[in-house]
């Protein structure tokens, strides 16, 4: 299989919190986005890149729009899900992962809400968050063929925690998918996250950002 084929830069994405020199990765060719949020405020340190993500979309709420960062080639595996030991693989299955600042949790939200913290609900997220994050699974689409769809469930938080709301894939669901979904949905993980975001009205926008 040819690997790390296409563009591995998101444009105009800020590379100054870059891990993949201090944790190279396995090199790939993506045909998955894994959307996370990362139930805070700022831009995560991941612990100095252990645990982090291919990128991160900040809010900039004064701005109304998303400001990325990349941490590691779009074809190279990132470090931010659970991979047990004889399983499938999660992290280096040809997934992209993406981090969105902000909560899914809608008991965060209300809390932040009462302490005046403004932040991204991304259940609830403005237009031009969910624009945003559609512009980048549109150049996904036509740079690296990912498929713009995924599962049909994405329940809320905190339903959407381990595996009782029926949304987690088996294995071999994994193994096969090509698309986009949420932490929520890999195997061998228990995260809750992204919640219920708005998937179907996310994937009409990226659709016609790639129809122009």
């Amino acid at each position: 299989m040819t690997r790390k084929s296409g563009p591995q830069h998101y444009p105009g994405a800020d590379r100054t919190h870059w891990y993949q020199n201090r944790y190279p990765g396995d090199a790939m060719e993506v045909n998955v986005v894994v959307l996370h949020t990362t139930e805070g405020h700022t831009l995560p340190d991941y612990q100095g890149g252990l645990i982090a993500p291919n990128l991160t979309a900040v809010p900039d709420l004064t701005a109304r729009k998303l400001v990325w960062y990349q941490h590691f080639d779009i074809d190279v595996s990132s470090r931010a899900l659970r991979n047990l030991p004889g399983g499938v693989e999660t992290n280096t299955l040809n997934v992209c992962q993406t981090e969105l600042v902000g909560t899914c949790d809608h008991a965060t939200h209300t809390r932040w809400t009462t302490a005046g913290k403004a932040h991204v609900f991304w259940p609830e997220a403005p237009a031009w968050a969910l624009v945003g994050l559609a512009r980048f699974l549109a150049w996904m689409h036509t740079e690296h063929e990912v498929p713009l769809r995924g599962p049909t469930s994405w329940p809320q938080y905190p339903e959407s925690f381990g595996s009782a709301g029926g949304q987690r894939m088996s294995g071999r669901e994994w193994n096969d998918f090509k698309g986009v979904c949420g932490h929520t949905h890999v195997p061998e993980n228990d995260h809750g996250d992204p919640g219920a975001i708005d998937f179907n009205g996310l994937m009409k926008l990226a659709k016609a950002a790639v129809a122009g």
